[in-house]
């Protein structure tokens, strides 16, 4: 059985190395390449493939999000986190999201390719990091904006005071897409589904 994949990462020298890995593995397929999050998707849509190695922080559409939207579009596509962090937030988000297995970059090529075969099985695969992340926030239960990073707790002011993304990057100074990864983590932490939730969680528990 040939596995085909799908690499997402905004940095081509990782999708480079990524397909040399790939292609050196008789049962694993390279069928294409994405940038970003929107991308994935529509690659997704295109190229069916059987697993898709998401990064997470990209511009645009981030990989949490696209992992949810492949997942409720195409539920028989395995999705593995592949980043460079293990953060609680971006742990659990994936997962919820629909991931099958988180993995940091600094995975061997076996082992990314046990994973990648797991996945197909229906199999989870966790990273040292993330199991550890995920048992300590069972282990301590997190109160509402706990976790809230000081750029996060920015973004989360200037939506209380009424700002959209493109006028907090301006405010910022950072791009509409980092305000777009801030506000997918706020929504996160707080466990809330909306700005106007948010907001309201903010300004009750007065998280600014």
């Amino acid at each position: 059985m040939t596995i085909k994949v799908l690499l997402v990462d905004d940095h081509a020298v990782v999708r480079s190395g990524l397909s040399k890995f790939l292609m050196v593995n008789k049962d694993l397929k390279l069928v294409g390449e994405a940038s970003d999050g929107a991308e994935a998707v529509q690659m997704t849509s295109l190229h069916k493939p059987d697993v898709v190695l998401m990064d997470l922080i990209m511009p645009g559409m981030d990989g949490i999000t696209a992992t949810r939207e492949i997942h409720g579009k195409y539920p028989k596509v395995k999705v593995i986190a592949l980043t460079s962090f293990a953060e609680q937030n971006m742990v659990q988000g994936a997962l919820q999201a629909g991931a099958i297995g988180y993995l940091q970059k600094n995975v061997t090529a076996k082992e990314l390719g046990l994973a990648i075969r797991s996945a197909c099985e229906g199999k989870m695969t966790l990273s040292p990091e993330a199991t550890q992340v995920l048992a300590n926030s069972v282990a301590q239960p997190q109160i509402p904006g706990e976790q809230l990073t000081e750029r996060e707790r920015d973004v989360l002011k200037c939506m209380v005071d009424g700002l959209n993304n493109n006028e907090i990057a301006k405010a910022l100074v950072v791009s509409l897409g980092t305000v777009k990864f801030h506000v997918s983590n706020i929504f996160q932490k707080l466990g809330v589904d909306s700005r106007v939730e948010a907001v309201k969680l903010a300004i009750e528990q007065r998280l600014v």
